[in-house]
């Protein structure tokens, strides 16, 4: 079945807002400390002037209620320190826990995307990207799995999850990992186009402020369209999007209905895209062909939104 005929548009949300069929990520920053954390920040300044100054001051406080992916705790659920191995290349075990209001550790999970938990980590200036899926020790509610640093650097460890509970939402707490050693940050720039496995993978289509547009992914090999696109985690595509500068996250997937499991699709993959600020976007869109799954990356700059007068304080515009 062609991906592009069955794919339907859906959803808004924080950082590139894909479907609510999918559920989104709830809110994790509480106002006031939102309120005080972007004053004089990116976030307000790329708003841009306006013509109304209430228009702007709404346009602002939208964005910053919808932030997702920077807080530890929301909703009576914490994630614990992340208990991990400190150097690159040394090997032993990442693990944390969530925990109720009392302290004490969640056991119970709703499966979402095939899995009770999704797990995403990656170093601040956005690379050593890894999505995993650890397992849950019932006895003491700890998530683990075998891990090694490739890199030092300091990393963000995303926990998407929701809570077992008819009208439980959908979570994504976060930490930060210190991992030792010097390395230099990469700077991320605008990039449509990636080569992972033998593939060549390729986005169509814009980013922009308060509008909602479409994306397209194309995957090919040796200049042909691939059609072998298999399932995983019950789409044909898998993307999370972090805001350059502050990571605000949000793990979505493909529109459409859940594939059967022998079925395949492609050469396309579309999503439904609003940024809910204008800046630079890290995106990953993870695609399984013969049981293997890539990751591909790119990075998209969204405009800001139509009516906007003037661009000072974005630090990626060039003036003109």
């Amino acid at each position: 079945m062609n991906a592009g005929a069955r794919l339907g548009l859906f959803g808004t949300g924080l950082v590139v807002a894909f479907g609510a069929a999918f559920g989104l990520a709830g809110v994790i920053v509480p106002a006031g400390a939102v309120s005080d954390w972007t004053k004089g920040a990116e976030v307000n300044e790329h708003a841009g002037h306006v013509e109304s100054a209430a228009g702007a001051d709404d346009a602002a406080g939208a964005a910053a209620d919808d932030l997702t992916g920077l807080s530890l705790g929301l909703d009576g659920f914490a994630m614990s320190a992340v208990s991990a191995p400190a150097s690159p290349g040394e090997p032993g075990e990442l693990a944390f826990r969530i925990e109720d209001v009392a302290g004490t550790p969640v056991t119970d999970y709703t499966t979402a995307h095939e899995k009770e938990l999704h797990l995403i980590v990656v170093r601040s200036d956005g690379s050593q990207f890894r999505h995993v899926h650890p397992a849950l020790d019932e006895a003491t509610g700890t998530w683990s799995l075998p891990w090694e640093w490739t890199e030092a650097g300091t990393y963000r460890v995303f926990a998407d999850f929701t809570p077992a509970g008819a009208d439980a939402a959908s979570l994504t707490l976060t930490r930060t990992v210190q991992v030792a050693g010097a390395f230099a940050p990469v700077a991320p720039e605008p990039t449509r186009v990636a080569q992972v496995g033998g593939y060549t993978v390729s986005v169509d289509g814009d980013l922009e402020a308060g509008a909602v547009g479409d994306l397209t992914f194309t995957v090919t090999r040796d200049g042909r369209p691939v059609t072998s696109l298999e399932p995983y985690l019950g789409a044909f595509g898998h993307l999370v999007a972090l805001r350059d500068g502050d990571l605000a996250y949000l793990h979505v997937h493909a529109a459409g209905d859940e594939p059967a499991a022998e079925e395949t699709s492609g050469p396309e993959i579309a999503f439904a895209a609003e940024a809910p600020t204008a800046g630079r976007y890290l995106l990953y869109l993870d695609f399984q062909v013969d049981g293997t799954v890539h990751t591909a990356e790119f990075v998209l700059d969204a405009a800001h939104a139509r009516g906007v007068i003037g661009t000072e304080g974005d630090p990626h515009d060039d003036g003109h």
